[in-house]
């Protein structure tokens, strides 16, 4: 919405009394879409009914024993009780139900709680400032967000701030990012540590990236893909400076050495608890959530085609909008208008990779947008290993790549812009934007609010 104010400077005449070259600041347009995003993260926060944002009770009850002094728990047989489970989201978690016995996140690295505990204590286990804790994480990795596109196109902050917002306001985004659970946390490490590299395969400046991906190790299993790209960052570097094998093992002992290093305790306690062929804990994980439903089970009752369009459809649906537990499904017609959004984005993207028009990118910049590609690939490869055992089809296991994501789309939009007169090209990409913050806000009062109140 802010994003419409070159638009409005033009339109409203008032450029006879603003300089012609006036263009506002990025940074404080920066600031206008957090704090839009903030303003509207607080009203999911405040209004999403109690325990009605996914997984939320078993990362509650995480925070809970640690800031109750009974260490960190471990995840067992009876965490996960799916009948039970069902009749609580299916009431609508009625008080009379408990979700203490919810422990089905136990296995989960520690960042997070450590950090919540705090938060738990000061306002005695309430809610509302834990979910308030996930909105600041959220803040932050759009700010991270913008770091990264910007380092990658410095001359371009139109295209930072449009990556930032289309981020900002994916509602099911906002949605999660007002739960609590460690996903905004996951993001923002993430986001961290991508700027780190995108730095490091430009300058060969690596300081502050061990520190980031300790972080990543120590936040959220699906964060760990950024892993991968530090490893193809250091070969990016190699192969741009002919540097020696030797190096190579030095880089790699500066990059992973202190991330491993601190990460290290988590991962001894880990063995010695489940055991040292699972340090992650993810095999006891698996075999505890008994029932949920497996994929191998929905492939004999609906076959390759029957699954695929369930899993291509879901995902994207809960990708924009699917709230609750998965209960709350927006009308056709506002699927539809995202998937032209979507496709609009896509159809860009492409038309501008393929543009021979379009200015030349340098070497770092290729560098760059290889490591967002690369970090995309490996989170859908993720989502898609996930889905072989089990039925997830959750967009939001695609949210740890949404800053290639919104990089992406942020290009395919101006791309379609650019072919427009001068002095609409800043509106046609910020109305779609602030219709999305809109939806955000619809959605909360018309969806999420009636349909998951008891």
């Amino acid at each position: 919405m802010i994003a419409l104010l070159p638009m409005l400077v033009n339109r409203l005449g008032w450029g006879t009394i603003l300089p012609m070259n006036f263009r506002p600041n990025p940074y404080l347009l920066l600031v206008a879409i957090v704090v839009v995003y903030v303003a509207i993260g607080v009203l999911y926060a405040a209004l999403t009914p109690t325990w009605q944002v996914p997984d939320e009770p078993a990362h509650y009850n995480y925070i809970r024993a640690l800031a109750e002094g009974r260490g960190f728990p471990v995840i067992e047989p009876g965490d996960y009780d799916q009948p039970y489970l069902g009749r609580l989201t299916t009431e609508d978690f009625p008080p009379e139900l408990s979700i203490q016995g919810l422990e089905y996140e136990d296995h989960q690295p520690p960042l997070y709680y450590l950090l919540a505990v705090p938060v738990y204590r000061l306002f005695d286990g309430a809610l509302l400032p834990l979910r308030l804790l996930s909105v600041l994480f959220g803040a932050g990795m759009l700010a991270l967000a913008f770091g990264v596109v910007r380092q990658i196109f410095p001359t371009w902050p139109e295209l930072a701030l449009t990556a930032v917002a289309c981020i900002a306001f994916i509602p099911q985004h906002v949605a999660m990012t007002a739960g609590v659970n460690n996903d905004a946390l996951a993001e923002l490490v993430v986001g961290g540590a991508l700027w780190m590299l995108v730095v490091y395969v430009q300058t060969g400046k690596n300081r502050w990236i061990a520190w980031w991906l300790a972080a990543v190790l120590l936040t959220k299993t699906t964060a760990y893909a950024v892993l991968g790209i530090a490893a193809l960052a250091l070969v990016i570097r190699w192969r741009q400076g002919g540097q020696t094998w030797k190096w190579v093992w030095g880089q790699g002992v500066r990059m992973f050495g202190p991330a491993l290093l601190l990460a290290a305790p988590w991962f001894v306690r880990n063995g010695l608890t489940y055991g040292w062929l699972d340090p992650l804990g993810l095999a006891r994980h698996n075999a505890v959530v008994e029932g949920q439903p497996r994929s191998v089970a929905w492939l004999a009752d609906y076959g390759w085609g029957g699954l695929v369009s369930r899993l291509v459809r879901t995902t994207f649906q809960s990708f924009w909008g699917q709230f609750g537990w998965m209960k709350v499904v927006l009308p056709t017609y506002i699927y539809l208008a995202l998937a032209l959004l979507t496709a609009l984005a896509v159809g860009g993207f492409l038309w501008w990779r393929f543009d021979r028009n379009r200015p030349e990118l340098t070497r770092p910049q290729r560098a760059s947008l290889g490591l967002l590609l690369g970090l995309f690939l490996l989170v859908l490869l993720q989502f898609l290993g996930y889905n072989l055992a089990f039925v997830q089809h959750q967009g939001r296991y695609l949210f740890p790549a949404l800053i290639p994501i919104g990089t992406a789309a942020a290009l395919g939009l101006h791309q379609w812009a650019s072919r427009l007169p001068s002095r609409w090209r800043g509106g046609a990409v910020a109305v779609p934007l602030a219709g999305l913050a809109a939806l955000d806000v619809y959605c909360l009062f018309k969806y999420v609010i009636p349909f998951l109140t008891r």
